[in-house]
């Protein structure tokens, strides 16, 4: 992180674990709270990952209202919010599932688009897959996912949007299934290949009436 002038975790060599980002280094007090009350969470719970230490910065330079946003107080020591969504598990090791800024709140649950990415790409049909909240009138945001397919899927009665929601619906709790799933050719990448979420959830959140262009 920017935000830190050295590393907060790192997997030991002795003991590694797959997939994961690591225990806190010496010094460091990192811990996993609830990203809305700011709770702290117990162990296997996701949620916001929060760092203390030396390395981590002082502040935003003339910027209070960054800090505010930044910073919390627990037991007496001033934590980052990373804006990183994780757990901890019972040795210490932390894992990271995806990001604050890409939570999709459906009628009061959390789902994280990463666990319904993952999943997707164990269809056979589907290619590329990114998922995003979109605007519902009862929900207030729900699932929606956009989807590549494979070239030799296309036309197949696999590639088929109740389908794949019928296939998620088997794998997944209710909320977390997409109640849309919209086909594209190609999922818009940046220049170093990373798919572009932040421009397809703009255009989903936006207003139907904006959409069309009234």
């Amino acid at each position: 992180m920017t935000e830190t002038a050295s590393f907060l975790l790192s997997n030991p060599r002795q003991k590694p674990k797959r997939e994961c980002l690591g225990i806190a280094t010496f010094g460091v007090d990192a811990r996993v709270v609830d990203p809305e009350t700011l709770a702290e969470l117990p162990q296997g719970e996701i949620g916001e990952i929060v760092v203390h230490g030396a390395q981590v910065m002082a502040g935003y330079w003339n910027n209070p209202q960054a800090n505010e946003e930044s910073f919390i107080e627990i037991d007496g020591k001033r934590f980052l919010r990373t804006g990183d969504l994780g757990f901890v598990d019972e040795e210490g090791y932390f894992f990271m599932r995806d990001r604050l800024k890409r939570m999709i709140n459906a009628s009061g649950f959390k789902v994280w688009p990463a666990e319904v990415e993952n999943l997707l790409y164990g269809h056979p049909a589907i290619h590329e897959a990114c998922v995003i909240a979109a605007r519902d009138d009862h929900r207030g945001e729900t699932v929606k996912a956009v989807v590549a397919l494979r070239p030799e899927s296309r036309g197949t009665p696999e590639a088929d949007p109740e389908r794949i929601m019928a296939w998620c619906r088997e794998r997944l709790a209710a909320y977390k299934v997409p109640r849309i799933v919209e086909f594209v050719d190609a999922l818009p990448k940046s220049a170093t290949g990373k798919i572009q979420w932040r421009a397809l959830q703009e255009d989903a959140m936006r207003p139907v009436e904006a959409a069309q262009g009234r």
